[in-house]
């Protein structure tokens, strides 16, 4: 089991903008953080460090920010990284979700030969709010056979309550947000 970082640091690195991207919104804006050298480091140390254990084979990051977190944690946990696209991105036969937002619908893709039956992999996104984008990530890799070994946020707003929507998976967030 991983031993937990101080994440009062990490998160003085965070920019707090107010009214984005609509009034009354509070955005929490990691790209402070990413550009720090030291807390980008301590960040994806963290996150790879709660799945060192979890024998992991792939790493899947969410377009667009877990492309950030994902190669540098499937780095980190010697496994393979896969991104998971929006449509009419990947150039191979996919497997596709479409998924209500707050607004609309969207749609996510993953090559049909991205994961293997059985292969354990840990999910990436920046953040947990309501939890829609990865409720479609976790559809694709079970329509793939994968095991889902975790789902990882760099933020999760807790107040949205997102993460009840997994409780029979281990999520690990490393910042939280109450408002």
């Amino acid at each position: 089991m991983s031993t937990p970082i101080n994440c009062e640091p990490l998160k003085a690195l965070v920019r707090t903008v107010p009214d984005f991207p609509k009034p009354g919104i509070l955005f929490y804006d990691i790209t402070t953080l990413l550009k720090d050298k030291a807390g980008f480091a301590q960040m994806i140390d963290a996150l790879a460090a709660h799945y060192i254990d979890k024998d992991v084979d792939l790493v899947l990051g969410i377009e667009a920010r877990g492309f950030i977190f994902g190669p540098a944690m499937a780095y980190r946990l010697n496994a393979g990284f896969v991104p998971v696209r929006k449509p009419r991105k990947l150039p191979a036969e996919v497997a596709k979700v479409t998924y209500d937002l707050e607004y609309g619908s969207d749609s996510l893709e993953i090559h049909l030969d991205a994961i293997q039956p059985g292969q354990r992999v840990v999910i990436v996104d920046d953040l947990l709010a309501t939890g829609g984008t990865m409720q479609a990530t976790v559809q694709l890799v079970k329509q793939l056979g994968g095991e889902i070994a975790g789902l990882a946020f760099a933020v999760e707003l807790d107040f949205l309550k997102g993460r009840q929507k997994f409780s029979e998976y281990d999520v690990f967030s490393l910042l939280h947000y109450n408002e």
